[in-house]
């Protein structure tokens, strides 16, 4: 991959992991090497058992993420048959952040547009810069918008949000999209990256094992009743109560200190 654009991994020594989209001549606009690195970057950043918490965020200080590299729309999008073949890679970037046991958050600062929209769509939680803009543009440039990206956003914020995004293309700010539920936590620009680390540390400090097992749940909740997997969950709970961190947790909290999970 070109050293102007990539999909970097950096490890922190809190449990914390940051998958980082890079692109700064163009806002770090996704390109469709980009896509394709995504899942190998993702798999990366987890293999690492110590490894809690994936942030995912833009590089640099001006975007999230523009969007999909739109000087690629006439060639690698040109037609239905280009179309589908990126629509493709872009799901199975999608995909493997969704796949993440680990809880997932998204730092979003500047430009969080389209296709930006969508990873930060695939995260258990977004923490917002108060400079954010988020706006769906897909009506504006006449492109059918896959399925599975508007299952995702309604079940965020719900059916008559979603309408409004899509059929306004407009962008939001920080403070609508939180009152609408798309963002989590909205924070000056100066602190976003100071407080999204010490957010994503906190999550780290909790017991690996809940934070699977209540992240699997969430997942669960979403499905229709015949389709959830309620054996595995529950075999995902019991893991809990029989894990030295369940013991560990117990007797911190006995002892009135913090407790150490080690996620055994």
């Amino acid at each position: 991959m070109s050293a102007e654009f990539g999909v970097d991994v950096a490890r922190g020594d809190d449990g914390v992991a940051w998958l980082v989209l890079r692109n700064p001549a163009r806002r770090n606009a996704v390109r469709l090497e980009m896509w394709e690195a995504i899942p190998r970057a993702v798999e990366e950043a987890v293999a690492d058992p110590s490894i809690r918490v994936l942030v995912l965020r833009g590089h640099g200080e001006e975007a999230f993420t523009a969007g999909a590299d739109i000087s690629e729309f006439t060639t690698r999008r040109g037609d239905a048959a280009g179309a589908a073949a990126y629509e493709a890679a872009t799901v199975r970037a999608f995909d493997a952040l969704m796949a993440v046991a680990q809880p997932v958050v998204a730092m979003i600062h500047g430009a969080c547009v389209g296709a930006g929209l969508a990873l930060a769509a695939c995260a258990d939680l977004r923490v917002a810069a108060d400079d954010v803009r988020l706006q769906l543009p897909a009506a504006r440039l006449g492109l059918g918008y896959h399925f599975s990206g508007v299952e995702r956003l309604v079940r965020l914020v719900g059916p008559s949000a979603t309408a409004e995004i899509f059929f306004t293309a407009r962008p939001y700010t920080a403070v609508e999209a939180q009152r609408i539920g798309l963002v989590n936590q909205v924070v000056p620009k100066a602190e976003l990256e100071t407080f999204t680390a010490r957010y994503a540390a906190t999550i780290a400090a909790n017991a690996p094992l809940t934070l699977r097992a209540a992240k699997r749940a969430i997942v669960e909740t979403q499905r229709d009743a015949a389709e959830r997997d309620v054996a595995s969950l529950g075999r995902a709970i019991a893991a809990c109560f029989e894990s030295n961190d369940y013991a560990e947790g117990v007797r911190a909290f006995m002892e009135k200190r913090a407790p150490q999970f080690r996620g055994v």
